[in-house]
């Protein structure tokens, strides 16, 4: 114990020892500022320089600056420029040139700095403000380049290197790379006359020892900005985005309404550009082997997409054979896509008319195999595309009469009936007789003949045909820049007012404008429903708020339909008013006493059920079984309670 006393009585001095040495030596008031002063001053300097050594690890290597007086020995420049291209130090350095090539379709500039096409315009076409239709112009919109690895394992883009321009013509070029007399790449243009297709092929020569050995693919970077070229940006950039096929196989896209991308390890045919009416197709005469594609939205006034792919094909060092390409760069039109496939099929079909949007699978054989044709069969004899789209409308609705009568003659037989349907609603008043009478009066109709379903069936085959319409009328060639009336062009909405304020809420829902023909194809919509609820009248009860409903449809076309193609909007009001003079006419020329007399005469024969009659009756009956079950689990529960609530409670 004694010893644990005094090791704690010793610690306890020592303490007292260090703070009163503490105390005695703390620095004066005058002190304690000269040396706050010094600690920020050594750490400016500590930051000055963490900031400063940032600054140098962040900034790129650069070659020392040499000034105009300066000149670099020749030795030194070409030391440097072998360093960086190897083999290819010759081709590094040029002035850009350019050689354009044409016919009567397309012309085409190509640049001597890395043997690209600069730019390509379509002669044959405007813009929607009436500019050359130019699909892309400049390095800022379009770029194409190989990757090579040289023999001494250097990196180089033919996008950096300067080609020569040999054996040009008017109709074609070869741009070649050239590494000495006997070592050269060449790419070969060549444009047929009055065709948007044109062939490029890639030749080497001489590369043996120049490019590695190993080498089996080339690297094949290309990417494209894609222009505004039609009125109201929100549909084009719907139907503008990159398109690409697998070899033997279908057609496949990138997300149009937002950034997407992609990465395929299987082979593809080709790789498309694609606006809504035009479209820049790079084809592979063999084929790509997998690429990785992106699609990137842009916020900009002039183009709607930057559109890029990386991928490869294969190579022979050797160059035995060329690398061969084709390039489609023209219109989105579908007989003529179509025609480039004429007597070929399997895997080298190009399939190429996939580029037109005809609507989903399941209604583009309605557009393939029946719109096409008759709108292709009416084009020969007329320019007028107006008259056309009534045409055809005036084909399908003659086409879809036999089905409109059977419709009228099914509300017909109803709306005559309706006395007597108005009898068993009487018989039958309380809400839960309800099955009772929705049974007599199926009765009635199944015994005079009268069907309520046929009336829809009319309806129920036109919607596939104006789904199919909504896909193909806006982007149908055809229709672009073809004036009818008040509507400039067909393709897109034919505005009568606009504005270019930004509205909250109105300008997002339906645009910056009010389109006529949508309005009328509205107003018609709305009589034509009127009409209808009319003659379809049998006195049956109807849900609340039906009738509200069938008149909130019409109306809620107009969102739909004021931003879409002014043709669509046309070829649906047309339909309509036929519709509602066919309907007329078949109310001028039927008699509904004969009608009624006729039914009369049904009652007193045996009829024979049909199969949904009888199939409509079991599920009545069964949903009759299920609410008498219920109705008298009520009644049991109710008198359950009643008892409970007689029994006498027991004291406490």
């Amino acid at each position: 114990m004694s010893v644990d006393k005094n090791t704690i009585i010793g610690f306890i001095l020592i303490g007292a020892v260090i703070m009163l040495f503490s105390w005695l030596n703390r620095p004066t008031p005058e002190q304690m500022e000269a040396m706050e002063a010094q600690r920020h001053y050594q750490d400016s300097i500590a930051q000055v320089q963490f900031a400063a050594q940032a600054e140098t690890a962040a900034a790129p290597v650069r070659q020392p600056e040499i000034s105009a007086a300066e000149e670099i020995p020749d030795s030194v420049k070409t030391v440097r420029l072998a360093q960086t291209y190897g083999a290819f130090a010759a081709a590094s350095e040029g002035e850009e040139s350019f050689v354009t090539i044409e016919n009567e379709k397309v012309e085409l500039r190509v640049s001597t700095k890395g043997g690209r096409l600069y730019s390509a315009r379509l002669k044959e076409f405007v813009t929607f403000d009436k500019q050359p239709l130019i699909l892309f112009d400049g390095e800022g919109e379009s770029d194409f380049n190989l990757t090579l690895v040289t023999a001494t394992n250097r990196v180089v883009n033919t996008s950096e290197l300067y080609f020569t321009s040999v054996e040009s013509d008017a109709h074609s070029t070869t741009m070649r790379l050239a590494i000495d007399g006997q070592s050269y790449i060449d790419f070969i243009y060549s444009l047929k006359p009055d065709e948007y297709m044109l062939d490029f092929a890639i030749q080497c020569t001489g590369l043996n020892g120049v490019l590695s050995p190993n080498i089996s693919s080339l690297d094949i970077n290309w990417r494209q900005k894609a222009r505004q070229l039609e009125q109201g940006r929100k549909y084009e950039n719907q139907y503008t985005g990159l398109y690409y096929k697998y070899l033997g196989d279908e057609v496949e896209r990138l997300n149009e309404t937002k950034d997407d991308e992609e990465r395929t390890s299987n082979r593809l045919k080709w790789i498309g550009f694609k606006n809504k009416f035009f479209s820049t197709v790079l084809i592979a005469e063999d084929a790509f082997y997998s690429a990785s594609m992106r699609s990137t939205v842009l916020d900009n006034a002039n183009y709607l997409k930057q559109l890029d792919v990386t991928t490869s094909v294969a190579f022979d060092i050797a160059g035995r054979e060329p690398i061969a390409f084709r390039y489609f760069i023209g219109p989105n039109k579908y007989a003529l896509l179509r025609d480039y496939d004429k007597g070929i099929s399997g895997d080298r079909a190009l399939t190429l008319d996939d580029l037109v949007p005809l609507g989903a699978k399941f209604f583009r054989p309605i557009n393939k195999y029946f719109i096409v044709p008759i709108f292709e069969f009416l084009g020969h004899y007329s320019s007028n595309y107006g008259l056309i789209i009534f045409l055809l409308t005036l084909i399908i609705k003659v086409l879809l009469f036999p089905l409109v009568y059977k419709s009228y003659m099914s509300s017909a037989k109803m709306r005559v009936l309706r006395p007597q349907v108005e009898e068993i609603n009487a018989r039958y008043p309380k809400q839960e007789q309800a099955m009772d009478r929705q049974k007599a009066t199926m009765e009635l109709y199944n015994r005079a003949g009268a069907s309520p379903m046929s009336g829809c069936l009319p309806m129920l085959l036109q919607m596939p045909i104006w789904i199919a319409l909504y896909g193909l009328f806006p982007t149908a060639f055809e229709l672009r820049q073809s004036s009818f009336l008040w509507a400039k062009d067909l393709s897109t909405f034919d505005d009568i007012i606009s504005w270019n304020a930004n509205i909250p809420l109105i300008n997002s829902v339906f645009g910056n404008h009010l389109s006529l023909f949508c309005i009328l194809m509205v107003a018609v919509q709305i009589v034509y429903t009127k009409i209808t609820m009319a003659m379809s009248d049998t006195g049956q009860q109807q849900m609340p708020g039906m009738k509200m409903m069938m008149y909130f449809m019409p109306v809620m076309m107009f969102f739909f339909f004021n931003q879409t193609s002014a043709g669509l909007s046309y070829y649906i009001l047309i339909s309509s008013l036929i519709t509602i003079a066919q309907t007329l006419s078949c109310r001028f020329f039927v008699n509904e006493e004969k009608l009624l007399l006729k039914l009369e005469e049904n009652k007193k024969k045996p009829r024979k059920k049909s199969s949904f009659m009888q199939r409509l009756e079991e599920a009545q009956r069964k949903q009759e079984h299920t609410l008498k079950q219920q109705q008298k689990e009520k009644e049991r529960t109710k008198q359950q309670q009643s008892r409970q609530d007689k029994r006498p409670q027991r004291k406490k």
